[in-house]
């Protein structure tokens, strides 16, 4: 007989697929990828819930989230603490938002959080320049990226506040048809 080390309770196991889109065999596979940021930190045994955060730097080098323009917005909004230090629970709920089997309604309200760059709940005419020119990689000149967010937010803004809500992003995004097939991350 061998020795079986425990990572996780069963009980623990059901409570994250219960509010996750994973099964237990995917969520074991997070705790490897999640061990493997800093085994010397992220112990082996999770029974006791350890109080352990990994901090964006940390993070942002899995592949999955390396060549994303947006890596650094991602971590901080599914960061507690909103720095981007990720504990296990953090690192869980990001990947299992951003997966593929994850519902266009999730996926819009965390990529809401992710444009909104000043944390108004509002994404203004800033936010959109910083998506515009993170999406570009800065290769646009500052008019040509003015003038994209005049016209989206003429597009999209319903109200007429000259910034766009959360139901003004709402609509503009049930208006992308490649929305749920771009906005994930694979594990």
């Amino acid at each position: 007989m061998g020795n079986k080390q425990t990572t996780f309770t069963d009980e623990q196991l059901e409570a994250y697929q219960d509010c996750t889109f994973f099964t237990r065999k995917e969520i074991l596979r997070l705790h490897g990828r999640y061990r493997e940021l800093a085994p010397h930190l992220v112990p082996l045994d999770y029974t006791n819930d350890p109080d352990i955060k990994l901090p964006l730097a940390l993070i942002i080098t899995m592949p999955e989230l390396k060549e994303n323009p947006f890596r650094d917005r991602i971590v901080e909004t599914f960061s507690e603490d909103g720095h981007g230090n990720l504990t296990f629970n953090d690192f869980v709920d990001m990947f299992s938002a951003l997966c593929e089997t994850s519902p266009r309604e999730l996926k819009t309200i965390y990529a809401f959080k992710i444009y909104d760059f000043n944390r108004d709940n509002f994404i203004c005419k800033e936010d959109l320049q910083k998506t515009l020119t993170k999406l570009t990689k800065g290769e646009l000149p500052l008019e040509e990226v003015t003038l994209v967010c005049d016209k989206a937010i003429e597009e999209a803004d319903l109200d007429g506040d000259s910034k766009l809500s959360f139901a003004d992003f709402e609509n503009m995004i049930s208006k992308a048809p490649d929305f749920l097939s771009t906005f994930h991350i694979r594990i």
